[in-house]
């Protein structure tokens, strides 16, 4: 198991240069402001999904803008908080929430978090060294003692299919170039069509839902071919159910889904269910 110490990632804001790190001054004045807004809270006693809860209702409205990633094949580490997608959204609630259960929620703390998060391994190198692929993200991160899946136990069903949507369509992804990285992304896609786990199907949904807690992980599978993940959120329990609280591409903000996570995936043809995940407790 890869746990790895929580600042055993050096990098701070004060050394980085404009090749190991894009943060805007907006996105810095952002980043401060958060820490800013949650200062006089002491959420040391409060269960890490409720925090995570707390964490979205402050980013809420905050403007969906895809692809904020994609800087350059050198992969600087972006920070951005002005406009999020659906998996920077998540990351970025993920880190602040783990940040301020262990009550050190800084800049340098946030950085060093994020890039340990984001990065196989925890280690940044390249484009070819993001989790590009959110059930390897996943994979990484429980091992990382970050999160642990949590469908099986759940109810869920078994869930396994090749992995190959980017290596196929390479085109698509303008810094995924050079034989070396091509073979690397190639074996990460093998080992994810090897690996089974297991999925919450949308046609079980409903009745499986009780189990999910606030502040669970929400990956939403798809039926595309090649892909493993189409969306991704956490949960938030409105009126007696379950929502998703996520980035959305179609209203084009941070928003809770006005249906139940159940009725949010039955009106989607591509979207076959849902792998749960939770962040550990960090509880003392």
């Amino acid at each position: 198991m890869k746990r790895f110490p929580f600042f055993l990632f050096l990098g701070f804001f004060a050394h980085a240069t404009m090749a190991q790190i894009s943060c805007t001054p907006e996105n810095m004045q952002r980043l401060q402001r958060q820490i800013s807004h949650h200062a006089s809270v002491d959420y040391s006693a409060m269960p890490i999904g409720e925090v995570m809860v707390e964490v979205g209702k402050g980013l809420l409205g905050t403007p969906y803008v895809a692809q904020t990633l994609e800087i350059d094949a050198a992969e600087p580490l972006v920070i951005n908080l002005t406009g999020l997608d659906c998996t920077t959204f998540l990351e970025n609630a993920v880190v602040f929430s783990r940040l301020l259960k262990l009550g050190n929620l800084t800049e340098q703390s946030f950085q060093t978090e994020l890039e340990a998060l984001r990065y196989r391994d925890g280690v940044r190198d390249g484009y070819g060294s993001r989790l590009h692929y959110f059930t390897e993200w996943m994979l990484d991160n429980e091992e990382k003692g970050v999160i642990r899946q949590i469908s099986e136990e759940l109810g869920g069903s078994p869930w396994q299919r090749p992995i190959n949507f980017m290596t196929t369509h390479a085109n698509l992804y303008p810094f995924l170039q050079g034989a070396e990285m091509m073979a690397s992304l190639s074996e990460a896609e093998a080992r994810l069509s090897t690996t089974k786990f297991s999925y919450l199907p949308k046609a079980q949904l409903a009745s499986l839902e009780g189990g999910i807690q606030n502040g669970d992980l929400i990956a939403i599978t798809t039926t595309v071919n090649g892909l493993d993940i189409a969306h991704v959120g956490f949960a938030i329990w409105v009126n007696g159910r379950v929502h998703l609280f996520h980035a959305s591409s179609s209203l084009k903000k941070v928003v809770i889904s006005d249906v139940p996570l159940a009725d949010y995936l039955a009106g989607n043809k591509s979207q076959s269910g849902v792998m749960v995940c939770r962040l550990a407790s960090l509880d003392q």
